[in-house]
């Protein structure tokens, strides 16, 4: 009778990690087309431009990603808790996100080197919407519903990366590229809402502590993922940082490959007894898919680079393995991220800040000579920040 039972579950699993993949590498490719386009349309300077503000862009939704996270936790924990009070949090979330966007957007003029202040704006025209996308990702991914998500993931490729490269095919410029991300992004947050269910927003939600401790921590990760590529635009020169931004590709390819993983395991992670059984493994399959990232920019060398962005970085000498080491570290620090949340742990937060704050220090002060310096810097802080994590793991294993 057990086998009865369970083999529907193994089965669909393996559809949902196969729906989940697909959608998350569809819109990964996307995003790698994308820049790839860019790096083929702009110039150097211009596309080290946008590359570095969408690097922002991905930082400024890390309430999103938050939100996501305890939404999905908080529907795995208790599948009847009202969509109503989750999405008032996310509206909530939104808006001042889209305010303090508005806000920064001189300084990021000043730190980017912007000639004007539109791209700046645009950037927070689309972080409104994708801000309270995350709620709709929250719901479906917490209640396993992961066709839907997969859809909504696609659609989301389809919204916010077709929308910049119209832009960018249109304008062939930064800003055309971002005019196109905010109106897709706006497109793609209308359809999550029906996708929903169309919820109503009620005003009595006590989840803003949570989803603070939360935001703060995927903060600290998103800023890893891209603070090197933003410091390398602010330190390097203007033609380095394009190449630099060129491999930093590689480091995003590395960092998403594993991304289904760390979406099917997440709501598991609600429970401790579903989160010791899930770590290893999906520990185990992040390592094992980054290893082919890792072989194959060893293999490559630079001529990657002109793979990537064409004839122009033929001549280039930057290696690129480093900046798959950096992301393949990444992206085991992302699933130790999800388990030490999940579990409560405040410590785990403290260690990616710590770590942001290392790598900041490191390369503004010292190590920007060269993208080379950069990059292994950033792959160094990553390194041993999932080494810490899993200690933690370790540690709380232990104690429980």
């Amino acid at each position: 009778m057990s086998v009865a039972t369970e083999e529907p579950a193994r089965t669909g699993n393996r559809v949902a990690a196969i729906l989940v993949s697909l959608a998350l590498a569809g819109n990964n490719a996307g995003s790698y087309v994308l820049s790839l386009a860019a790096a083929r349309i702009l110039a150097p300077g211009a596309f080290g431009e946008l590359s570095s503000l969408l690097a922002v862009l991905v930082i400024g939704v890390v309430p999103a990603m938050g939100l996501q996270t305890v939404v999905a936790l908080r529907v795995a924990r208790s599948p009847s808790l009202a969509q109503g009070s989750l999405f008032a949090l996310g509206l909530v979330t939104s808006a001042i996100v889209a305010t303090a966007a508005l806000t920064l957007s001189p300084l990021l003029v000043l730190l980017l080197h912007l000639g004007s202040l539109t791209p700046a704006l645009l950037v927070t025209a689309a972080l409104g919407p994708l801000t309270l996308l995350g709620v709709f990702h929250g719901l479906l991914q917490g209640a396993h519903r992961f066709a839907l998500l997969a859809g909504l993931i696609a659609l989301e490729g389809v919204g916010k990366v077709g929308g910049s490269l119209v832009g960018l095919l249109v304008s062939g410029s930064p800003t055309g590229a971002l005019a196109g991300t905010a109106l897709g992004s706006l497109a793609v947050v209308v359809a999550g809402w029906l996708v929903c269910g169309r919820p109503r927003p009620r005003w009595a939600d006590r989840h803003g502590a949570e989803v603070l401790h939360t935001a703060q921590a995927m903060l600290a990760l998103v800023l890893l993922v891209n603070l090197d590529l933003v410091l390398a635009r602010h330190t390097l020169p203007s033609s380095a940082a394009g190449e630099y931004a060129l491999g930093a590709i590689v480091t995003k390819i590395a960092y998403w490959l594993p991304q289904a993983v760390g979406v099917l395991v997440l709501p598991r992670f609600a429970a401790s007894s579903g989160r010791r059984r899930a770590l290893p493994v999906a520990l185990a399959v992040c390592a094992f898919l980054d290893a082919f990232v890792v072989l194959t920019s060893v293999v490559l060398g630079p001529s990657l680079l002109a793979v990537i962005g064409g004839a122009r970085y033929a001549g280039s000498t930057m290696p690129v393995w480093p900046f798959a080491v950096a992301g393949s570290m990444l992206a085991l620090v992302q699933i130790l991220l999800y388990a030490r949340l999940a579990d409560g742990d405040r410590r785990v937060a403290v260690l990616m800040w710590a770590a942001v704050g290392v790598e900041a220090l490191l390369i503004t002060a010292w190590l920007h000579g060269s993208a080379t310096q950069v990059v292994t810097v950033a792959a160094c802080c990553a390194g041993g920040l999932a080494v810490a994590g899993a200690i933690l793991e370790l540690r709380a294993r232990r104690t429980a």
